[in-house]
């Protein structure tokens, strides 16, 4: 059998006689490295120990067997296409993988077929369900690349419509209402100002401190996309940052001084909320609000979107649509009302 000679990978034998392998390049650390020189976890390892970065041990790699949803899932955590994924999205489909596995990860991957996908799917909630889709359909996609089955059994699946709504948008009166619960100067007010005049995401505000503003702009990256932003700052945003003590680096920041996470923020704004009699709205719901009043002012989606950051227009366009139907009603009553007064 020809023995495979890898470039830096060096053998020798513990003190059990037992073979160990591992990855050293000068000037870098020695990376140890899992499994039998050719093999699927071998090589993947040593391709991104080449690659400056080392192999990440998951948990239960260990106990894999080869063929299983739990050993390709393994596989994928280390895949090219799975690190190339924002932080968020690789945290929200790892959960969801992690479930899915906790249930399914004996089960041989190139069995699974569509009817159990479907199946699945159609327990979860419609907003649940896309999400899981789309991690499965990403997981699939490396499954069939690396040849553990033939054929996509995410493919075709088409799911009903997610009902829109979802968060309720605040109304002015209820912005105004927590403005008199919680005036100038106080961590609440500072919270709703920030997700109201810059309509970014919980886990974007939360980011948000001192360094990011620059020459009358808040330039920042979103944490979901990784794609740098730039947003006017408005007058009211700074008059607020100016009122509100702060000494960190981000605005927000918990009782003990520490940054937020986007859920404890969420948690957090939602007693602030209840503070004001609004049980009823989030902070989900003041970036909804940001577009309205964007859409009012007469901004298109596209606009919109630029400040916001979503990826797609549909949803910025549900603002401009439900706008323009507000004004052609007004309209069509002015002109009705005309004819009346001429009769």
């Amino acid at each position: 059998m020809t023995r495979i000679r890898l470039e830096y990978v060096h053998e020798y034998l513990d003190r059990h006689r037992k073979p160990r392998r591992y990855f050293r390049r000068p000037g870098f650390k020695r990376i140890a490295l899992p499994g039998v020189p050719g093999s699927e976890e071998f090589m993947t390892a040593y391709q991104l120990a080449l690659a400056g970065q080392p192999p990440r041990v998951e948990i239960g790699a260990g106990r894999t067997k080869p063929g299983t949803v739990n050993a390709a899932i393994v596989g994928y955590y280390s895949s090219l296409g799975f690190r190339s994924l924002a932080p968020g999205t690789q945290k929200m489909r790892r959960a969801i993988l992690e479930r899915f596995r906790e249930k399914h990860g004996d089960k041989r991957v190139a069995l699974l077929p569509r009817e159990f996908i479907v199946r699945t799917l159609g327990k979860k909630k419609p907003f649940a369900a896309r999400n899981w889709l789309k991690t499965l359909r990403g997981f699939m996609e490396f499954v069939v690349a690396e040849n553990f089955r033939v054929d996509d059994p995410t493919q075709g699946i088409k799911l009903p419509r997610a009902r829109a709504g979802g968060f309720h948008t605040w109304t002015e009166a209820e912005i105004a209402q927590f403005e008199e619960r919680h005036p100038i100067g106080t961590r609440a007010r500072l919270a709703l100002t920030l997700l109201l005049y810059t309509a970014q995401a919980r886990v974007d505000v939360v980011a948000i401190g001192p360094q990011h503003i620059r020459g009358g702009e808040i330039v920042l990256p979103r944490q979901k996309t990784g794609r740098g932003r730039q947003i006017p700052l408005h007058p009211e945003l700074r008059k607020v940052l100016d009122a509100t003590p702060g000494k960190h680096l981000t605005y927000l920041v918990t009782e003990t001084g520490k940054p937020f996470t986007a859920a404890g923020f969420g948690n957090w704004f939602r007693d602030r909320c209840d503070e004001a009699s609004l049980s009823h709205c989030s902070a989900h719901g003041l970036r909804k609000a940001a577009c309205r009043r964007l859409a009012e002012a007469g901004c298109t989606a596209h606009q919109i979107a630029a400040i916001s950051g979503h990826l797609t227009l549909r949803e910025v366009e549900r603002y401009t649509k439900a706008v323009d139907q507000a004004q052609l009603a007004r309209q069509a009553f002015a002109i009705e009302q005309r004819r009346t007064d001429v009769g």
